[in-house]
């Protein structure tokens, strides 16, 4: 008996992109049940056909990427979802993070990165593309001052890179929520990051090695 084909539904408006990427999975021995040219039948098509998973474009009219995969939250649905983004703003992917996607892939490295991906998400695996953190700049990855961390803060790193929150962090440590904001703030002066959101998380979890 003949193992059968994990199933894939695909979202694209440019119709060119959308043929190519169905026709790239199917050489990668994936059933495509639906190629749809908006979010509004990417959503319909999901619901439907209930597929492991689906690689949606995040802008497409009707619905974007991220508006199908709240939808999907809301409702429980299983499938695991990737997107295909040209946009390397921060932002988006701490967006993607938050639903809990399974990737997020740049176009333009998509050839390159969307086997490996496909491969480890289907394997209950989260795949984000590299080059989100490379082009944006604001994340080093060996910055100079990380010997000046405490244990303490280190400690604190470690929850904040598992995806705790300040509330959460401060529980589990029986500190007060207002110590972990204020060491939140002097990591992020000693590791000179910006001040934006999540900075610390993606430093966190790109720099694992250090605070382990």
């Amino acid at each position: 008996m003949s193992k059968q084909k994990p199933t894939v539904i695909i979202a694209d408006d440019h119709p060119i992109l959308l043929k190519g990427l169905g026709d790239l999975l199917r050489d990668m021995d994936l059933d495509v049940i639906a190629e749809c040219p908006n979010g509004g039948k990417a959503i319909t098509a999901i619901r439907t056909h209930l597929p492991e998973l689906a690689i949606l474009d995040l802008e497409m009219p009707e619905l974007t990427g991220l508006e199908v995969a709240k939808i999907c939250q809301s409702e429980n649905i299983a499938t695991k979802i990737i997107l295909l983004t040209l946009h390397k703003e921060l932002y988006l992917y701490h967006q993607a993070k938050e639903l809990n996607l399974s990737g997020y892939i740049l176009k333009e490295f998509a050839l390159n990165d969307l086997s490996i991906a496909i491969h480890q998400v289907l394997g209950g695996k989260q795949f984000f593309s590299e080059k989100i953190f490379d082009e944006a700049g604001e994340i080093s990855s060996q910055p100079s001052d990380e010997n000046l961390l405490t244990p303490s803060e280190k400690k604190i790193l470690r929850l904040i890179a598992s995806g705790k929150a300040s509330k959460d962090i401060a529980k589990k440590l029986f500190i007060s929520e207002r110590t972990v904001e204020k060491h939140r703030s002097n990591m992020i002066a000693k590791l000179k990051l910006e001040k934006k959101h999540n900075a610390l998380l993606l430093w966190a979890q790109k720099n694992r090695d250090i605070i382990d």
